[in-house]
């Protein structure tokens, strides 16, 4: 098999359904892994691909972990925008309480995290770290939207980005084939069947997606989250398109 590289969309809270694949490529997809060299994302799809990175044993934790976030979101009266409340430190946590003190030397060159530089605009994709405080700012910068998640960009050596999201969405790697993974029905690899009646596309940040209600539905979801039921539900969809991808790959084990 030759080589294979996993890339994670940018999807805010959808994140939940990265999560869904990942268990399904650990359960089902040993073909998979066997050919794996490297994982990449922009902002929560960053965030999964360094859990699969670098600790894989913590999937469940991260699960709930995302579902607390949600539903301490949902509480707030106006969402993460509530004056007071701190996005960014309790992502921070998050990451802190997940992440094994290795971590960077296991995401350096395999784990690829697309940020945004706030003062030029340009797409970075970031794969050495020299700390795992340096792999952990990397992270938070491709994951902070500004306004939404407060009003600081995240400083990672010495420069202020912002989300990778807004230029990089799904990054794709320069060696081997690499394989994406997105909660909006479209190109991608691993993503939901299209169910809209047109098959009008829509290129975002180097992802195409179908222009449809329930991909209008979603983009609203990845900022404010649905009900932790929805998001189990979410999260179960992930599982299940991995398993058709893996299974019209004749790679499921």
């Amino acid at each position: 098999m030759t080589v294979l590289n996993l890339s994670f969309a940018a999807c805010g809270f959808l994140g939940i359904y990265h999560l869904g694949a990942v268990e399904a490529f650990f359960r089902h997809g040993d073909k998979l892994l066997g050919s794996l060299r490297a994982c990449a994302g922009a902002s929560a799809g960053a965030l999964v691909a360094a859990v699969m990175i670098t600790a894989p044993d913590k999937l469940e934790h991260c699960k709930e972990f995302t579902y607390g976030f949600a539903d301490s979101v949902r509480r707030q009266p106006l969402g993460a925008v509530t004056p007071g409340y701190n996005f960014m430190l309790t992502l921070r946590e998050g990451i802190e309480e997940i992440l094994p003190s290795e971590a960077h030397s296991l995401a350096t060159d395999r784990l690829h995290v697309s940020i945004t530089h706030f003062r030029s605009g340009k797409n970075h994709v970031v794969s050495r770290f020299t700390s795992r405080e340096e792999l952990i700012k990397a992270l938070l910068a491709s994951s902070y939207v500004p306004i939404y998640a407060g009003l600081k960009p995240v400083e990672f050596r010495g420069q202020k980005w912002i989300d990778g999201g807004f230029t990089d969405s799904l990054p794709i790697l320069p060696v081997g084939r690499t394989i994406t993974v997105s909660p909006f029905a479209g190109l991608q690899d691993v993503c939901p069947v299209h169910g809209g009646r047109f098959n009008t596309q829509l290129r975002l940040a180097n992802m195409n997606v179908m222009l449809s209600m329930e991909n209008i539905k979603r983009l609203n979801q990845a900022l404010f989250p649905p009900s932790t039921s929805s998001m189990q539900s979410l999260c179960e969809e992930g599982f299940n398109d991995a398993v058709r991808f893996l299974k019209r790959e004749d790679w499921m084990t």
